[in-house]
């Protein structure tokens, strides 16, 4: 009886990290990998913020910005809505194939979050606007290698990550414009 426990968690592991059959939506392990994705991407996005918060509160304002910066209130708007949907896009490539079957895929997803901490840590840790641009280049190349790779295992996953692609892009135009004002 001792065993019994043990034996179902080795299993749900095993169905989580090796299966190669995708596993119903509400499944227990599926849930689970959900709820590990949006930890782990709301993680990203909670070290970001402490990374960004003083300078977003005493540098930034003092900037000078171009007039297609969005308000303030828009930044937490979005970027919530964005991690959640890398969440979730990641979660239907794990679904659909596993972590071992999706390796690839989701090695380049915590490349892309990786590079998009740094872009928090340059632009507004170390307030170096130009790197954090040509950062910003390397995050994009990410993102769309990530969604070209989820492509291949749902499509639905590919479609979740555009809108972050949009994100970026945009903010790069912001990111060069503000360097350019404020050199």
């Amino acid at each position: 009886m001792t065993g019994e426990p043990a034996g179902r968690v080795a299993s749900g592991i095993y169905l989580v990290c090796m299966r190669t059959a995708p596993v119903p939506a509400f499944a227990m392990p599926s849930l689970a990998a959900l709820g590990a994705f949006l930890v782990l991407c709301f993680g990203v996005a909670t070290i970001g913020g402490a990374i960004t918060s003083d300078s977003v509160a005493t540098w930034y304002p003092t900037l000078a910005k171009p007039a297609i910066t969005p308000p303030a209130i828009a930044f937490p708007i979005v970027w919530t809505t964005l991690f959640a949907l890398m969440a979730i896009a990641a979660w239907l490539v794990w679904r659909a194939n596993g972590l071992q079957g999706a390796r690839g895929a989701l090695l380049l997803f915590a490349l892309q979050l990786m590079l998009n901490l740094g872009w928090s840590a340059l632009f507004f840790g170390a307030r170096q606007i130009g790197w954090a641009l040509a950062e910003l280049v390397l995050l994009w190349l990410a993102i769309a290698a990530t969604a070209l790779a989820f492509r291949r295992h749902d499509r639905r996953a590919a479609w979740l990550l555009l809108p972050y692609l949009a994100w970026v892009s945009y903010a790069g135009l912001l990111n060069a414009l503000i360097w350019q004002a404020n050199r």
